[in-house]
Order: structure tokens, then sequence, then C-alpha cells
């Protein structure tokens, strides 16, 4: 948490606010969430350039930097479990465990905050990005993902579903929350064999993968506690989860209650009737 929704919408509220201005000002309070390069060197390099675009890939939020500047530029950050980038005014006071402050040239700043100081910043010339950050070994984006690739990413496969669901290397952004709901939706086991799926139960998960994934887009993603939106606004999706965190409530299908189990290291929710 974040995963692949909540960055999306925090890309999508930043990016009016940014495209096309300049950082004037960093501030780093805390150098340790500068991964690479350096404090002193990711001021120097980033102080100036203006935001050409804001992409996603997977888990991570990347802005490109002018291209007309002496060489193209990457900055990219990586939220982990309790990050945050949020707008604010010049009047607005630091937050508790604010980290990294931008300024911009329109009166904009931007606030890196990260209650558990887990979450990553990176800066880096556009071919270096990749390697320097750990996207070049992502898998493909599920969003948009055919029946086709999906069924050669479970094909041969012992792994259990759940398990490939989080595999950041067969399928970039799909974290704890979403896998659970992708299954549920699918109605299949999350301890199956990914290999052990028909053609029909492929076609079911990657419907599913769609539709859970673009729902919680846009219900603005799934807030619990830390998460907000690039303007501090907490998501709407925890509203319409159907099994995630619904330990011994009714299945929404069945009826039966929904259990709880770890799979692989991670707490696992589906419903016994519905999910066989």
């Amino acid at each position: 948490m974040p995963e692949l929704p909540e960055v999306e919408t925090v890309k999508r509220t930043l990016s009016p606010h940014l495209m096309g201005q300049k950082f004037t000002e960093i501030k780093i309070y805390h150098p340790a969430v500068i991964a690479y390069p350096d404090a002193a060197a990711f001021v120097k390099i980033l102080t100036g350039r203006p935001v050409r675009s804001l992409d996603r890939r997977g888990k991570y939020l990347i802005f490109n930097l002018d291209e007309n500047l002496d060489e193209a530029y990457c900055l990219v950050g990586h939220l982990r479990m309790t990050g945050r980038l949020i707008l604010a005014g010049d009047a607005v006071p630091l937050a508790p465990h604010t980290h990294v402050v931008f300024s911009l040239d329109n009166g904009v700043y931007l606030h890196w905050v990260d209650v558990r100081r887990f979450g990553r910043l990176y800066l880096a010339r556009e071919e270096e990005i990749m390697a320097v950050t750990g996207m070049a070994k992502l898998g493909p984006e599920p969003l948009g993902m055919s029946v086709e690739a999906l069924a050669a990413i479970c094909a041969g496969r012992r792994r259990p579903l759940k398990q490939l669901l989080l595999d950041q290397h067969l399928l970039a952004g799909i974290g704890n929350i979403y896998a659970d709901e992708i299954l549920f939706e699918a109605g299949l086991h999350p301890g199956r064999e990914a290999g052990s799926l028909n053609r029909m139960e492929i076609e079911r998960l990657q419907k599913a993968v769609q539709q859970v994934l673009r729902q919680a887009i846009a219900n603005q993603g799934t807030t619990f506690r830390d998460y907000v939106d690039g303007s501090g606004r907490p998501g709407k999706n925890q509203e319409y989860l159907k099994a995630y965190g619904r330990t011994g409530k009714p299945c929404s299908r069945c009826g039966q209650l929904l259990e709880r189990v770890i799979l692989g290291g991670r707490s696992t929710h589906f419903c016994p009737g519905c999910q066989k």
C-alpha cells in the first residue's frame, strides 16, 4: 500500500498543478529517503528543471523532466507503505514526518511525507532510471492486459494465484488488497495453482483484474489509514471492498462467512463457498 490504483490517482491529481512548472527549491530534512544520487547532487540536478509529464509504472510515480536542457532526467518516487506526496501552499505548516519539500515556480509546494520512512526518491538520466530504480525488472502492466498475455504468465506455474498476482516481476502494481479483491471477483481460490486454470477461468481472472483496478481508480483509491491523493483527500474504494478485511462477514454472493488465512506470509481473505 499504496498499490497501482492509489499511485495512478496521485498521478492524476498532481499532473494539472505540476505540468510545465520548474522546481525552484528543494529542502531535504531526512537525506535517507533519497535513494539516488546523494542528497546534494539530487538538489543540484533537480533545481531549475521543469516537469514535462507524469507517468506511472507499477507502483512507481515518474516525473519526466524537460528534455530541452542539457540532459533529460526523470524523478521517480516509490511511496512504499505509508508515503504521501501532497500539494500545499506556502502558508501550510509542515506535517509531522515531512522529509522533503519541493517548491515550484507557480507557488505550489509538494510535500513528501512518510511516517515509516520506507518510501524512496530517485533522480537519474532517462536512460539510467530503469536500472537505478529496479523498474527494469517489473512485469507488464495489468491494466489493458489481454487474456492471452495473462494465460502466458500462468502457464506451467505451480505457484498459488495469490502469490502470482503479488509478484511484481510477473505483474506490476498489484498488492495485497487488490489481489484478494481480484480473486474474489473471479471466483478463484487464492491457493489454486496458477498453471491449473482453464481458458474460461483465465478469462474470468483477466476480466476481474480490469474491473477491480478500474473501479478502485474511479473511487480514488482505498484508504484505511495513511493513503491520500495528491490533494490530501482519502480514497473511497474501501466502501466497496468485497473480500479484503471482511473476515467473518457474509459473502455478498453466497452468504457464507468470509475467512482469513496466511498464504505466502500474507494475510489473505476469501469466501470458502464461492472460491473453492
